[in-house]
Parts: structure tokens; sequence; C-alpha cells
């Protein structure tokens, strides 16, 4: 597995966000099948804004992000891994909501975070959100501080290591009525699956990183 050091990944993220994005393409590689309320690329009217950060920071001369644990008690998305976001209030753009909600969810207070663009804009059928991601670089760790109201725990992701192989898989889980197949990336003993992972299944393929098939676990 080829090393996604820091300037390797900034420096194609540059000119990868610039170019048109591979889009539910890559988001499906990591979507659960099937999403009931979900049409790749499309989101229903009345729709809620909402943005969320992945920073992408150097480590030793790698590519890390962080991760979010989500507390069990909260009404959304409760025990889930998730990126540090939330809905744009009125008159915010993307950018700034995004940091805003990184800042209030995991203390991040950096000055030299440079916004590198934006990913494909998901609808999430269990919020009503249509998240846009917004990819950041940090030229080395952010110090980092999570809202216990909001973060359990903060997950440290090396990018190579999010690519390999061995970090995918999936289950069956039953939902509705309905039997659904839900890949994951397995992250420090957490599974990253739904909207999360479908998000970072893009920022990986922007990156030209192919996902092939998942295992079971």
């Amino acid at each position: 597995m080829e090393e996604l050091s820091f300037d390797r990944v900034r420096e194609r993220l540059l000119r990868g966000l610039r170019e048109p994005l591979p889009g539910p393409a890559a988001q499906r590689a990591m979507a659960p099948r099937p999403r009931p309320g979900w049409r790749p690329g499309r989101t229903p009217p009345g729709s809620r804004p909402a943005a969320a950060l992945l920073l992408l920071y150097a480590r030793e001369g790698r590519a890390w992000l962080p991760l979010t644990l989500r507390p069990p008690h909260l009404a959304r998305h409760a025990g889930q891994v998730s990126l540090p976001g939330g809905a744009v209030e009125d008159g915010e753009d993307i950018a700034t909501a995004a940091l805003r909600e990184a800042g209030e969810e995991i203390g991040l207070a950096e000055p030299a975070v440079e916004i590198l663009g934006r990913l494909s804009p998901l609808y999430v059928p269990a919020s009503g959100f249509e998240l846009h991601p917004v990819v950041a670089a940090l030229p080395g760790p952010p110090l980092l501080r999570p809202d216990p109201k909001e973060v359990t725990r903060i997950l440290q992701v090396a990018l190579d290591r999010l690519a390999h192989p061995r970090a995918r898989a999936h289950e069956w889980r039953s939902w509705g009525g309905l039997r659904l197949r839900v890949p994951f990336f397995l992250v420090e003993g957490e599974r990253v699956w739904g909207a999360t992972a479908m998000i970072l299944a893009e920022l990986l393929a922007v990156l030209g990183v192919r996902l092939g098939r998942t295992s079971s676990p």
C-alpha cells in the first residue's frame, strides 16, 4: 500500500478538488445496500444544510485525520463514528460552519488551517440534512479537546491505513423489515459506516485510491 504522505495528499487534493468530483460513483463503494431514502446525487426539497470537516494534518510525514465517536445518549447517530460537523446557521457559509462545529466538538482552534475545497454533498436520510464535506489541511498535529456532551473520544486515523483493504469489511443488518449489506471501515476497534464512510470513500477516490469489494469480518 502506497504511503499517503501529507505533502502528496495536499498536492493531489488541491488539484483533484478543482476537477469534476467522483460523487455518487465513489460514495456507493461504502454505501449500505439498499440505502432507504437515498437517491444518488439528489437531495429532497426542504433538506437542511449541514457541514462536516475533513481535517488532514501532518504527523511524522504522513497524512492523518480526526474522527469522533458520538455518545450513546444523543438523539441522532448515537454511538456512531462521525466527522466533526453540524447544521449551518443562518448567514454562515459552508466552510465557516465546518470550522465552527470542529471548534465546538473537538476544540479545534488552529489559525493555520487551510481550506482545500469541498467534496460532493450527501443527503443523510436519518437526519434530513444535506451534508457538505469541507476538506482542510494543517501542517502539524492539532491540539484537540473533545466536548464530552457531543464526543466520547477522538479517533486519530492515518489515511494510508484507512486505504488498506484490511481496514474494510461488511456485515448484514436488519432495518425496517429490510436486510442491509453495510460496508464499514474498521478504525481503532470502531466501525465507521453510513454517511461518514461514504464521504471517506470519495476522499480516497479523489486521491486515486480504488476501493475493491469488502469481506465479512
